[in-house]
């Protein structure tokens, strides 16, 4: 596994008094795992870790002074996965900044002890992870992506921007609790909005291929695409395929429209590896997961790639342009 070295975002001068105040009473310096389970040098994955370590600066934490970090990637791979939960683990860290379904199972199966704070996690309470979200009652707490119901919104979604739409396929990851429980929400729907549900599971590149060029021989296609490590390893094929296929496709994440998906709907990412700077800082204070509440998002923002909609021959509503949080020309 490799380390990341993090960029510092608070230097010089302005850094000493924050690095001074945090280090009263000396001391190690403290030691935060981080396991993502996506690939190393992602660009939206540098943007999370940066916004989780400037926070940490501005409370007071700064890196090679009263704190150490040690990042493993797993690049979506199960096995690596495990065997990252399981070095992070043996390290004895203060606490585990985790990422993702496919880490906290993996983290959960490996230590029920160390502290935890777990960011873009469908329904972490549906998932086992926590007992309720105003009390965790575990070592883990963190930060909620959605609930799946999400994925009525999803689909409704792809159904105004492509009326015409008959049958849509679901792209999901079938290893993880949040994959089946993402497309039931979406199948629960269906019906009503005159659509035919298919999932179509991947673990790999090649499996993403064939299933898409097989499903999208039918016309008045679409797709939706859950949200999963494996989703975001192979968004740029997944994108690449939509607009070989002429298939419209809805996304849980902004980043992937803004590299050429057509319409997305989910939360600030970005911003929860911020605020779960907080809960590490609490946690590094003697606080317990146990006793704070796992959050979940209070706002929801919608995509548009318009550049994308015009080479799909698709004219997007003027009432979802007037409420998109950001369009893409």
């Amino acid at each position: 596994m490799r380390r990341r070295d993090f960029i510092t975002l608070l230097g010089g001068v302005a850094a000493w008094p924050l690095a001074a105040r945090a280090q009263q009473g000396g001391g190690r310096p403290r030691l935060i795992g981080v396991l993502m389970v996506t690939a190393a040098g992602d660009p939206e994955m540098n943007r999370r870790l940066a916004a989780f370590q400037g926070e940490l600066g501005r409370l007071g934490w700064v890196e090679g002074r009263n704190l150490r970090i040690e990042t493993h990637w797993a690049a979506g791979d199960s096995e690596r996965i495990r065997n990252a939960a399981a070095e992070l683990v043996a390290l004895t860290p203060d606490v585990i900044l985790v990422n993702g379904s496919s880490g906290m199972d993996a983290m959960q199966r490996t230590s029920r002890t160390v502290p935890v704070v777990f960011v873009v996690v469908p329904d972490p309470v549906g998932a086992g992870y926590a007992d309720s979200l105003a009390h965790p009652g575990g070592n883990a707490t963190g930060f909620g992506q959605f609930e799946y119901g999400i994925g009525a919104k999803w689909l409704e979604l792809l159904k105004e921007v492509s009326p015409n739409l008959k049958r849509v396929g679901v792209i999901r990851d079938p290893t993880i609790t949040a994959g089946p429980g993402q497309f039931g929400a979406i199948q629960s729907v269906a019906p009503s909005l005159g659509v035919e549900i298919t999932p179509l599971n991947m673990r790999d590149a090649n499996e993403i291929e064939r299933v898409i060029s097989t499903f999208a021989r039918t016309e008045n296609s679409g797709l939706i695409v859950t949200g999963s490590a494996l989703a975001v390893l192979h968004r740029k094929l997944i994108i690449s395929l939509a607009a070989e296929y002429k298939l419209p496709a809805t996304y849980f994440a902004d980043y992937h429209v803004k590299e050429g998906g057509l319409v997305s709907y989910g939360p600030n990412l970005v911003d929860q590896y911020r605020q779960a700077a907080g809960y590490v800082d609490r946690i590094l204070k003697g606080e317990k997961p146990a006793d704070l509440p796992v959050q979940t998002p209070t706002k929801y923002e919608t995509a548009v790639n318009l550049k994308t909609a015009k080479a799909l021959g698709i004219e997007i509503p003027a009432t979802l342009l007037a409420r998109a949080d950001e369009v893409i020309e």
